[in-house]
């Protein structure tokens, strides 16, 4: 069912073949994976498919988790202790570096107060770490200074659950989505950023012709499937939904019944929303226009069954929390949730963001979903922990933290699996902060991020694939992620580093000897003073969330245990029993009624002005994932957005002198960075569009998150990355070039790099690929890139080719007829095409024409040129799909796959496969 990528794994690990069920460490979706290890003479090989038994992808995997075998080497990986920062890092022993933390935090403790310390964690975590992390520093350490990356991507979601319902709960579950008759996607890119669920929805179209809206600011691949296309100015979707609610109530479609019985608030929500009491008055708020608002209002309205997914378009918000509480009022006023196919569904980003959300993850949290600041929630957490302290009130949140680092305030900090000198917003100043603390500990598997370079401790952490665990994606599904390869070196799993240091400081509490002793307690504590719904007007501490099922479980049950969702009241409980949630009306408020919440349109703080005309809106794209210290080091996942880019309007291209595919610079009030331009209508004008994957190790100028403004939303902490204000330049350059580099050659290249104003690194099968650009006239001599280059000793072979009056040098570096290294320097119309060149580093020898060609620049025959590659799978680019089409007079993907194979595997290609036959289509019309 899909292509399985190998990796070979130099290494002494001594391990028998053997097949491993897990789960994937990418998004929310939370997808079952097969890991097979065989010994080989070279050492192991791994390959990883989908698992078909797992009730959330049944096999299928996106191009990411395909490609995860890519990602294991071990050449990027921190495996010992070290001390020191980045240029200074000397290698230590574990105890040295966990007597180190403990000295310090107690410290800190003694001199400024609990609170001088903080943490900042992961949805990358397992639920067992989680756990452990948020028990020392909750009920140990005595503050909640604890925060996580998952405050970036759903904690506006998780507080408008707390507000609806009383508890953060996903109330359904993606088999729902198979029986809705609408699906409406809202401030999600499903295609791209949850590409298995987004095949289950379209499956479902395919058979049952669900009618399939998106509201989007952009016209994104999931656009191209859907019934209906809402572009909406961006911050607006309160005054969407809140004209939805409106338009609902004034037309009879309210369900009275559910209302009076299960509900409270509702005149309120009204009352907020009047100014959208019209469609007109919507349409001059949204920018979408009278007649689409029309249709899907009226198509919400006579649809039974609607599931209407939410994402970070929504909690990315300076309002976020209303958002979602928008959309909630919409299903709670026709009573759909609660059943087969109709609900309001939150679609996290991360593969344990729910995990995260059960122990209590985030600063204003207490463990299994009780409230910090309850006194008696206080009580019952520090009676069950027997522990010392018990936080009384909310930590700081993400960026209020980094803050507080900056200022002082906080003296140590420790950063568990997460890179926030690139993902915060304001990202500079996270690197302020750092610079600034005075203790700084980091546990990666990275040797080198952004936020590594500022490690006094790093310590080495297992990888997937050595982590054993539980993680529970966005359908409350309790998966296990198994260990299938054993820790290399000296790596230790993160709630073992923490556990050493809290008994280090003298807390008992922590004597774990696997991740199991850590879930049975957690499950434990879910159960305590807990009970089924059933009971719960005798328990005035009831929350769905109850493990009570699995808190007696023995260690062999742990490790066989099946993907299962909470509330699990028993052991033997039947498979699907709470697919969906509130089926009875009962809500966790005290008094069983869910909650309207009155919610007014407002516009988003930061507003463009003659300065910063623009809107910058950030978010994925298909085949990377975070920060790429991961997804970054597969070829296969490099192809198909090679670049950091901006997408920008046409007309906005004209309007401010941008020319498509060139150098642009973005800034803002707060940063700014140089992106390559694409222009694109499917960007409305005013707007700009920019990735937040590239960093500092792959790219010299790229990281988004320097530019994006630090507002949050004031209920949740989540900051606003859909809305910044910037402005846009041409960033003019004297020359630009590409270098490639032979894996395994590229030992000294950084420093020569550092000579250019602009470069970006990409990942290729058997070289790597740089970008580069200069504002100074390029002057070298061969002589002087002799300098630059480090192959100068007579085993290399050189070939050159210079114009100086042209601004054109090539240069070509050859080893015993092996492509070693090619660099060239022209104007950029000039330069080769980048995927022929790519092709010749995978030949054994190159031939005399092959050379020629080389020093050239350009292929004897481009004409089997394949264009940008499309479907990473089956390695097809767009101008051999193009031309299948064409011949072919192709109408739908299934003929494209049954050409080309593309589309056929993941999946992920078949929106853009899509995109290019409407657009073929549309051609031969005109």
């Amino acid at each position: 069912m899909n292509s399985i990528p190998v990796v070979e794994l130099e290494s002494a690990i001594e391990l028998k073949n053997r097949t491993t069920q897990s789960t994937c460490p990418y998004c929310g979706v939370g997808c079952g994976v097969t890991a097979h290890v065989m010994q080989t003479s070279l050492g192991q090989k791994v390959t990883v498919e989908g698992d078909i038994n797992h009730p959330s992808n049944y096999g299928k995997l996106c191009i990411k988790g395909s490609n995860l075998a890519d990602t294991l080497g071990l050449e990027t990986r921190v495996l010992q202790p070290m001390l020191g920062r980045k240029g200074q890092r000397k290698i230590t022993d574990w105890d040295t570096a966990l007597d180190s933390i403990s000295d310090k935090f107690q410290q800190c403790i003694d001199q400024y107060g609990r609170d001088s310390i903080a943490f900042y964690v992961s949805g990358q975590l397992l639920t067992e770490d989680y756990y452990a992390v948020n028990k020392f520093v909750k009920g140990y350490l005595g503050t909640a200074n604890i925060d996580t990356n998952s405050r970036l991507c759903m904690s506006s979601a998780v507080a408008g659950h707390k507000r609806a319902f009383g508890e953060d709960l996903v109330p359904a579950s993606y088999e729902d989505f198979e029986h809705a008759e609408m699906v409406v996607l809202v401030g999600s890119n499903t295609a791209w950023c949850h590409p298995v669920l987004y095949q289950r929805i379209m499956k479902a179209k395919e058979q049952r012709d669900v009618f399939v809206v998106v509201i989007d600011p952009r016209f994104t691949s999931t656009c191209e499937s859907a019934d209906l296309h809402l572009p909406i100015l961006p911050g607006q979707d309160v005054a969407l939904f809140n004209g939805l609610l409106q338009y609902l109530e004034q037309n009879g479609f309210s369900d009275h019944a559910f209302i009076a019985q299960h509900t409270q608030g509702l005149q309120q929500a009204l009352e907020s929303s009047e100014d959208e009491s019209s469609i007109d008055a919507v349409a001059a708020r949204t920018g979408i226009s009278a007649d689409k608002l029309a249709q899907f209002y009226t198509q919400f309205a006579k649809t039974k069954k609607v599931m209407t997914l939410f994402s970070m378009g929504v909690n990315q918000s300076s309002r976020g929390v209303d958002k979602a509480n928008s959309i909630i009022n919409c299903h709670l006023l026709t009573g759909k949730i609660g059943k087969l196919g109709a609900a309001p569904f939150s679609m996290t980003g991360q593969p344990n963001a729910m995990g995260g959300r059960e122990v209590g993850g985030l600063a204003n949290m207490l463990a299994v979903h009780l409230d910090l600041d309850n006194v008696q929630h206080q009580q019952l957490v520090q009676n069950f922990w027997q522990s010392p302290y018990i936080a009384t009130q909310a930590g700081l949140k993400a960026v209020d933290l980094f803050q507080a680092v900056e200022s002082g305030k906080i003296k140590a900090i420790w950063i568990m699996a997460t890179n926030p000198v690139v993902s915060l917003p304001d990202a500079d100043q996270v690197k302020r902060a750092l610079e600034k603390c005075e203790m700084v500990v980091v546990s990666d598997i990275c040797l080198d991020t952004d936020t590594t370079a500022y490690a006094d401790v790093l310590l080495p952490a297992l990888g997937w694939g050595e982590k054993d665990g539980t993680v529970t994606n966005s359908e409350r599904r309790i998966s296990r992620q198994h260990a299938f390869l054993a820790a290399p070196d000296e790596t230790q799993a993160d709630w073992w580093a923490i556990a050493q240091v809290a008994q280090r400081m003298g807390f008992s509490g922590f004597n774990y000897q696997s991740s199991y002793d850590i879930f049975k307690e957690h499950a434990q504590l879910s159960a305590y003073q807990n009970s089924e719904i059933s009971a719960r007007s005798a328990t005035p501490n009831f929350r769905y969330f109850n493990l009570q099922g699995l808190a007696d479980i023995s260690s062999a049950e742990y490790d066989d245990l099946k993907p299962t969702q909470w509330p699990v009241w028993q052991w033997d409980q039947p498979e699907g029993a709470v697919a969906r949630l509130f089926s009875e009306g009962q809500f966790s408020h005290a008094d069983a009624k869910a909650k309207f919440i009155a919610t007014a349109a407002i516009d988003p703080v930061n507003q463009v002005s003659a300065e910063y005309p623009l809107v910058l809106n950030t978010g994925r794209i298909r085949d990377q994932w975070h920060t790429m210290s991961r997804t970054g080091l597969s070829a296969n996942l490099s192809t198909h957005r090679a670049e950091p880019y901006c997408e920008i309007h046409p007309q906005d291209a004209l309007k401010f002198g941008i020319k498509d595919a060139e150098l642009v610079e973005v800034r803002s009030a707060w940063g700014l960075c140089v992106l390559r331009a694409q222009v694109s209508e499917n960007i409305r004008r005013g707007q700009i569009f920019a990735p937040i994957h590239w960093n500092d190790q792959v790219a010299s100028d790229a990281r988004i998150g320097k530019v994006v403004n630090p507002v949050v939303d004031a209920i949740s902490g989540e900051p606003e990355f859909k809305h910044t204000p910037v402005m846009l330049q041409p960033f003019y350059t004297q020359w630009h070039g590409v270098l490639y580099v032979r894996q395994g050659f590229e030992q000294h290249l950084q420093v020569s790099l550092n000579t250019a104003v602009w470069w970006t690194k990409v990942t290729l099968a058997k070289a790597l690929r740089y970008e580069l650009a200069d504002r100074q006239k390029f002057s070298k001599t061969t002589a002087q890139l002799k300098t630059l280059l480090p192959f100068t000793d007579e085993s290399f072979e050189w070939l050159n080719l210079e114009d100086q009056s042209a601004q054109i040098s090539h240069t070509v570096i050859l080893q015993n007829g092996v492509l070693i290294a090619s660099l060239y320097i022209a104007p950029e119309a000039l330069l080769p095409d980048r995927d022929w060149v790519a092709s010749l580093f995978k030949r054994e020898r190159l031939s005399a024409m092959h050379r020629k060609a080389l020093l050239a620049g350009q292929a004897m025959s481009m004409s089997n040129n394949d264009g940008p590659l499309v479907c990473s799978c089956f390695k097809v680019g767009k101008n051999k799909i193009i031309a299948a089409i064409k011949e072919n007079n192709i109408s739908n993907e299934k003929q494209v796959t049954a050409c080309l194979k593309a589309g056929g595997n993941c999946g992920s290609c078949l929106p853009e496969i899509r995109g290019l036959i409407k657009a073929c289509q549309t051609e031969r019309v005109e």
